[in-house]
């Protein structure tokens, strides 16, 4: 049996630091190091950066109360 997989094109890696900054913000986290890697401009990275252990666990409360 043959399938196909559809490529999905890549996603800009700017919009999606902004989509997920817009989130993050609205949940009350901010990662303030987010942003694209430069580093690597053909691997389409985002950079999530350092954060201070209380915002860690801001991030961990806002994603299982997303998963529920």
């Amino acid at each position: 049996m043959v399938t196909t997989k559809k490529k999905q094109a890549p996603t800009d890696a700017g919009a999606a630091v902004e989509v997920l900054r817009d989130a993050l913000t609205a949940a009350g986290v901010v990662l303030p190091s987010l942003g694209v890697d430069v580093a690597s401009p053909s691997l389409n990275l985002i950079a999530l950066g350092r954060v201070r252990t209380e915002v860690a666990l801001r991030l961990a409360d806002a994603l299982r109360k997303g998963c529920v």
